[in-house]
Order: structure tokens, then sequence, then C-alpha cells
């Protein structure tokens, strides 16, 4: 039985698009030391990650734009970038497996495990993929937005991100929806 393991990266920050990430493993090519993203260092992560995209059966990065985080509130989004991301399995699986309490609407059975991402291999191979992904894109933004620091924080509200917000303006790419930045947005204007 194909199986697909899905996971998301990015729900608290507050810059970038929320990215998810659906694995499905190969059984004939194991991949030691899968573990939720988190509880891994980057380097690890990033060598986890070489081995995912090379050795799964197939993957797929789906996400949400600020944009659209913005008009449809966080949870929506996610429930979006997830259903992007199964949709663009190569494969199809015949169950998807999600960390956390909440399915999107899949044409598929899913099921929702609460920390999934540190017992169930394919979605700590999708919590490691959307991760990695996210944040190299914030490296990317940094370099676009130099003086926020988000390539260290990866965009969540800390108080240098915070005090940069409120000195150097908010960004295209800040979610003006998450209430730190509207507060900051009111308080200019």
């Amino acid at each position: 039985m194909l199986i697909a393991g899905v996971d998301e990266v990015g729900r608290g920050p507050l810059i970038g698009d929320v990215v998810t990430a659906a694995v499905i493993l190969d059984p004939a090519r194991p991949i030691e030391g899968l573990h939720d993203s988190k509880k891994l260092s980057e380097k690890k992560r990033d060598a986890l990650y070489d081995l995912i995209i090379e050795r799964a059966l197939c993957w797929s990065v789906g996400r949400a734009s600020v944009a659209e985080i913005d008009q449809l509130n966080i949870l929506h989004a996610t429930m979006l970038a997830m259903q992007r991301a199964v949709a663009g399995l190569s494969e199809t699986p015949e169950k998807v497996l999600i960390d956390g309490n909440r399915c999107p609407e899949l044409p598929m059975v899913a099921e929702a495990i609460v920390g999934g991402d540190g017992t169930v291999e394919c979605i700590s191979a999708a919590s490691i993929v959307a991760k990695v992904t996210r944040d190299r894109e914030m490296v990317e933004l940094e370099a676009r937005f130099p003086g926020y620091g988000i390539a260290k924080h990866k965009g969540y509200p800390t108080k240098q991100h915070l005090e940069a917000i409120q000195t150097l303006g908010v960004t295209p790419e800040h979610r003006r929806s998450f209430k730190p930045v509207q507060r900051i947005i009111d308080a200019m204007s």
C-alpha cells in the first residue's frame, strides 16, 4: 500500500509562505535516522533531506502564499498547501498520514496523527523536506531584505524581528493578518 506522510512548517512565522511536503518512502531503500525535523541539527536535516530526495519513491512540496494566508487565515492556507503537496506527488497514495490533529479534504483516506513527525517515518521525512525547503527560502529572503535577521530566526516573532519591522518597515513578504505585524502597521499609520 502506498502511504504518503505530510507535514507543514511555517505556521507561526510573521513572514513567508507556509510550506508543506508529502513523501512516499520506498521500503526497498530505507533511510536511517528519520525523526521530527525540529529535533535534528541543521547539518543532520540537510543530510537527511538529500537522502529523502534521492531515495523516496516520490515527494512533493506544496505551499500557500502570504496573500493566501492573509486572505484565508493560516489554518485554511495550511490545509490548501497540504492538498497541493499531495496533488503534486507523481504516484497516488492509497492513504495519507498527516502530522497534527486535522486533515485537509483529500480524494483518498487520510488520518491525522498528533506527534506523527516524531513517530511515523514518512511524516518525519515530510517534516524534514518542508523545514529544509522553508529554511533555505528564509536565507534567500534575508538576502532580499537585509537587516531583519530572517536567516537566523526563520521569520518567527523574535524581539529582533519585531524591532526590525518597526525600524525598517513591513516588507511585501510579511503576513499582514498576523497581529504583531498588524499592530506595527497600525502604529505607523
